[in-house]
C-alpha cells in the first residue's frame, strides 16, 4: 500500500513549508514556501551561516539592513531551487504590508535579483500579505509578469478580492483559523471536517472552482494530518517537515474530499468587494481580523531580528 504522501501527491501539489534544504530532499515536494520565520530559524543554524554570510558579501558593504535581507532571501530561494522541480515563494517585508508603492518595489528589487542569478520569473511566488495594499501591489505585479502568493489569508473576503485581481496563488491559513476557534471554543470538537480553518479553505476552493477563476488555492499553516487529508484535493498544500513525516509514515486509505467538478455543480452567488466593502467584511470577521494583523507583527519582528543577526555577523 502506498503512503498517505504518496496518495496525497497524485491529486495535489505537494509544498514543504521549510527553509531546511535537508527537509526538501527527503520529502520531495514539487515547490517550496519559505516565510521571515522560516529563513530567521535556517538563518541561525550553524549549517547555513556560510550562506548567511554569502548575502552579506553579495549585498556589499555600502548595503542596508533591508537590501542584505533581500539578498539573504534570494540566496537562500536559489539553494531551494536546486532541489526543488517548481517555484520557491519569497516574501516582501511585512512591514509594508499597508504600502501598496513600497510592495510593488520591494517585490521588483527582489525578483531582479532572482533574474541576475538566472532564474526566471515562472520560479518564483513573491508572497504579500493580504491587506488591500498587498492585494492591489500583487495585481499591479501579475500585469508585469511578476507573480504572487497571497498570505496570511483568512478570510472569504481576502479570497475572492485576490481572484477578482487575477493573483496567481492564495495560501489560506488553516491552522491558524483553528487555533483562533480553539481559544475562543476550548471544549469544542474541531476534527475532521468540522475544522474551521477545513471548512473555510473549502469554500474559497469551491467558490474559485464554481466560477472559473484561475487563481490557485494552497492551503497552508497545519496542525495535524487531519486537516491536510479533508483537503485532498486542494490544488496546492504547504506543509511543514513533521506532517510530512506522519503522512509518508501512514498507509491508511485517503481520498479525494475537494473536486472541481463537484464545485462547479455548488450553488453559489457570485459576489465582489470594492475596497469599502473589503474593509468592512475584513471588520465583521473578528477572526479574519486578529490573525491578519498579528500575522504581520510576527513576521514584522521576525525581520527585526533577522536584521540583528545580519548586524552582528557584519560586525
Amino acid at each position: 500500500m502506498s503512503t498517505q504522501l504518496d496518495q496525497l501527491k497524485q491529486l495535489t501539489v505537494v509544498v514543504a513549508d521549510t527553509g531546511d534544504f535537508a527537509s526538501m530532499k527527503e520529502f520531495a515536494p514539487r515547490d517550496a514556501t519559505t516565510n521571515p520565520s522560516l529563513i530567521l530559524k535556517a538563518a541561525a543554524m550553524p549549517a547555513y551561516s556560510a550562506l548567511v554570510d554569502q548575502a552579506i558579501k553579495d549585498a556589499g558593504p555600502s548595503a542596508t539592513l533591508p537590501q542584505v535581507i533581500d539578498r539573504l532571501l534570494v540566496v537562500f530561494g536559489l539553494e531551494i531551487l536546486k532541489i526543488v522541480p517548481g517555484r520557491v515563494s519569497s516574501e516582501v517585508d511585512a512591514r509594508l504590508s499597508f504600502d501598496t508603492a513600497a510592495t510593488v518595489a520591494k517585490a521588483r528589487e527582489i525578483i531582479a535579483l532572482y533574474e541576475k542569478a538566472g532564474i526566471g520569473r515562472d520560479r518564483v511566488l513573491i508572497k504579500i500579505a493580504s491587506t488591500w495594499e498587498g492585494i492591489k501591489a500583487a495585481e499591479q505585479l501579475e500585469k508585469d509578469g511578476i507573480h504572487c502568493n497571497l498570505t496570511l489569508l483568512f478570510s472569504f473576503a481576502q479570497a475572492v478580492a485576490c481572484a477578482e485581481a487575477g493573483i496567481t496563488l492564495i495560501s489560506p491559513f488553516v491552522g491558524r483559523i483553528l487555533d483562533w476557534h480553539k481559544a475562543k471554543n476550548p471544549t469544542a470538537n474541531f476534527a475532521g471536517a468540522a475544522d474551521p480553518g477545513v471548512i473555510s479553505v473549502t469554500q474559497i476552493y469551491t467558490y474559485y472552482k464554481k466560477f472559473g477563476y484561475k487563481t490557485e488555492v494552497m492551503g497552508a499553516s497545519f496542525r495535524n494530518t487531519g486537516e491536510i487529508v479533508e483537503l485532498a484535493g486542494c490544488d496546492l498544500l504547504t506543509i511543514a517537515p513533521a506532517l510530512l513525516a506522519e503522512l509518508k509514515a501512514s498507509t491508511a486509505p485517503l481520498v479525494r474530499k475537494l473536486d472541481p467538478a463537484a464545485s462547479a455543480k455548488a450553488d453559489l452567488k457570485k459576489v465582489s468587494f470594492n475596497e469599502a466593502a473589503f474593509r468592512f467584511a475584513l471588520n465583521e470577521d473578528p477572526m479574519a481580523t486578529e490573525k491578519t494583523a498579528e500575522g504581520i507583527r510576527l513576521f514584522s519582528a521576525d525581520i527585526v531580528k533577522l536584521e540583528q543577526l545580519i548586524a552582528q555577523k557584519r560586525g
